[in-house]
């Protein structure tokens, strides 16, 4: 698997403030929190230690913990549960990522294989698969389109309302609506196309805005105002790398983090992270952070500003073409009691089968 990069580097330090003893008890009363979502009290950890250790010895154990910041209570005479540092602490430095078994790696490769990945609907697919092994809220970032522009057409739809067609080198074609500027006449359209044609053939996506703002300096002599303004409102054209990106992100199995809700304050922020994950913007920036660490990462609760309301961790990996560049990411979104252990190796696996199918499919 590939390595687990941390958000924080906690572990080291702490290891050294920390007894055997206390790694042990550390260690239950977090997997056993994290299976059952109660706090964990002295009896039920004196009963799961394999050394012979009162509840007295245990109790205190519990103290010096809580004092480290790795444990909390919800009443001094309750059990205890991991803090979000301790969480952290067991993610970098306890977590034992189980072996998946052989069903859930044919879903997976079943899933993928079967189709043209690069198709926007086979993502949805593996999005809906992740979900559904997980019981999460997954998440998609496909790639971005980069291939060479190859046609660029305007379409006239009603008085206001106009489409234009983006063909790519590779054959895909994107569709988008757009206002169109008062007066709009066919010439000036079709003015306004061969002028984008011209200029925008051979280029990448990423290169529009840059280009166009330059030609239009240099050829305003050459199109009349209507077709000027066409090409400047026409935002898709220039501006569709913010949008495109809003399109890049696949959200699906919402309803499996209400179902896991157990109380009000439970849906409340459930409400919450469906409002965080509709700040589409903000999602795909965390998402993309995959480029600067390749591996698993794990954002717990506050540690990333998106889910400080809502103490939610996200897991996610990036996918790679046959070059190994990263073209996006995958991964799940849910509370912060997840079974890291079972869910990571999942995120990783289907990232590794899709990568291996794009690299195929390039082939």
């Amino acid at each position: 698997m590939k390595k687990l990069v941390s958000k924080k580097d906690t572990a080291e330090n702490l290891f050294k403030e920390m007894t055997s003893r206390s790694m042990e008890v550390f260690k239950k009363v977090v997997e056993t929190y994290l299976e059952t979502g109660d706090p964990v009290g002295s009896r039920t950890l004196s009963k799961a230690i394999k050394e012979n250790i009162s509840s007295a010895t245990i109790r205190n154990v519990l103290q010096d913990l809580e004092s480290l910041g790795l444990l909390g209570s919800t009443h001094i005479s309750s059990g205890r549960m991991p803090t979000q540092y301790g969480l952290r602490l067991f993610v970098d430095g306890f977590l034992e990522v189980a072996d998946m078994n052989g069903q859930e790696k044919t879903i997976i490769e079943n899933s993928i294989n079967n189709e043209d990945i690069l198709i926007t609907k086979s993502f949805d697919r593996v999005g809906s698969i992740l979900s559904g092994l997980t019981r999460t809220a997954s998440v998609v970032l496909t790639p971005k389109i980069e291939a060479p522009i190859k046609h660029i057409e305007f379409v006239s739809l009603s008085d206001n309302r106009g489409l234009v067609v983006l063909v790519t080198a590779d054959g895909k074609v994107e569709n988008r609506l757009f206002e169109t500027p008062f007066g709009l006449t066919p010439s000036a359209m079709r003015e306004a196309t061969n002028f984008l044609n011209n200029i925008l053939k051979g280029r990448t996506i990423a290169e529009v805005r840059k280009v166009i703002e330059g030609e239009l300096k240099n050829c305003k002599k050459e199109l009349n105002e209507t077709a000027q303004k066409l090409v400047k409102t026409g935002s898709i054209v220039w501006d569709s790398g913010n949008r495109n990106d809003m399109d890049r992100l696949i959200v699906r199995g919402r309803s499996n983090l209400i179902s896991d809700a157990e109380a009000g304050e439970d849906l409340g922020k459930i409400r919450q992270l469906f409002d965080d994950m509709e700040r589409k913007k903000d999602l795909i920036e965390l998402l993309t952070s995959t480029e600067l660490a390749e591996g698993i990462r794990v954002f717990i609760g506050s540690e990333n500003k998106l889910f400080s309301l809502t103490g939610s961790s996200l897991v996610f990996s990036p996918y790679t073409n046959s070059d190994g560049e990263i073209l996006g990411a995958i991964g799940v979104i849910g509370p912060t009691r997840l079974n890291y252990g079972r869910i990571v190796p999942i995120v990783d696996y289907t990232a590794q089968i899709l990568s291996k199918v794009i690299e195929k499919n390039e082939t």
